[in-house]
């Protein structure tokens, strides 16, 4: 008869991995490392009468942990902590390189990202970041999208994304280039044609740093039966958007010009221009941070869930710390606090 031993529970391995995570850990020899050093702290919380588990441990539940019920419970618990998410949702994807392993490539993770109060929402898995007009509908299934305005760059602009995001209560705003070959043309073309455009609002900010100048013009138009009638199948489909930036830099200046599709009709041009723009924050404020600060690409775990586990558990980590931290303290030093002091720590786990 087989007699399986449990010396750990599931709890007492997540908490110590959300723990150590927040402490600024970045392998699970680390991690064992901390949780021996603040073990009479975890006992504040849970019993671990058998003490830390070693790292194997760590690897072996993380590597066969479900993926897909522990990003279920992360969704479930930033509805919990945050009731009130914002208006603006970016959805973007990031490859976790050091997921890498022969044979294997890496995962890249599909996330949305409220822009205002900087969370992560929910988090989505595919093998490759072609397969992210998959993995969005189903990131999609598993966030609160009524009345939020969803911007995804052009891989995500398909149909069946724009209905989805409209059938859920939420409004898009879609990235158009060559992926949308047509539908693309005939927007540049419509732009570039001084005549219908003459009477078109033009709304332009500049901003002046680090030695250049930015200038930024946004024009749409609602008058595209023309183009809905060429185009059929997208859902709502109101307006579409250039914005053309200028940069100059020591005289010389260069120019590019952006399109966009969106069921909104009735949103000013200083608002579209927010939304487009804070579209770039997932960048920023999350993969950036990832990599900077987490180390993400780093960390060579690519062993059956354990990647993806852990880039939910990261996930956790930031939130807390967003939603925990001083306003003038940096992230990285958030984590070095956390790992100084047990009372910073108690705090974000609260």
């Amino acid at each position: 008869m087989l007699i399986i031993r449990i010396d750990y529970s599931l709890e007492e391995i997540l908490l110590c991995g959300l723990v150590g995570t927040l402490a600024g850990c970045d392998d699970w020899i680390e991690l064992v490392d901390f949780c021996n050093e603040r073990i009479d702290f975890l006992r504040e919380y849970l019993p671990y009468e058998n003490g830390i588990p070693s790292d194997d441990t760590f690897r072996r539940v993380f590597s066969h942990l479900d993926s897909k019920q522990f990003q279920e419970c992360f969704t479930k618990w930033v509805c919990d902590i945050q009731e009130e998410i914002g208006v603006h949702i970016a959805i973007d994807g990031k490859t976790l390189r050091g997921s890498a392993s022969s044979g294997k490539r890496p995962l890249h993770m599909v996330s949305a990202f409220s822009s205002e109060m900087r969370l992560v929402l929910g988090q989505c898995v595919t093998h490759e970041k072609s397969n992210e007009i998959s993995a969005i509908p189903e990131l999609l299934k598993i966030i609160a999208l009524k009345d939020a305005v969803v911007t995804i760059d052009a891989m995500g602009c398909q149909k069946h994304i724009a209905s989805d995001i409209c059938e859920a209560g939420g409004h898009y705003i879609l990235a158009l280039k060559g992926n949308q070959k047509t539908l693309h043309r005939d927007v540049v073309d419509y732009f570039e044609d001084d005549v219908l455009t003459k009477d078109l609002e033009i709304f332009t900010t500049t901003s002046k740093e680090h030695g250049r100048i930015e200038e930024r013009s946004i024009r749409k138009s609602s008058d595209i039966s023309w183009l809905v009638d060429m185009h059929q199948g997208w859902s709502n489909l109101n307006t579409i958007i250039e914005i053309m930036s200028k940069r100059t830099v020591k005289e010389e200046a260069t120019i590019e010009k952006r399109y966009y599709i969106t069921d909104l009709k009735g949103e000013n041009l200083e608002n579209l221009l927010k939304f487009i723009r804070s579209h770039w924050s997932i960048e920023n404020s999350l993969h950036w941070v990832l990599d900077v600060v987490f180390k993400e690409d780093y960390n060579q775990c690519h062993v059956k869930n354990e990647a993806q586990n852990l880039a939910i558990l990261r996930h956790t980590a930031l939130n807390l710390i967003r939603k925990n931290k001083s306003p003038k303290t940096s992230i990285k030093t958030t984590r070095k606090k956390a790992s100084w002091s047990t009372h910073t720590l108690r705090n974000m786990l609260i």
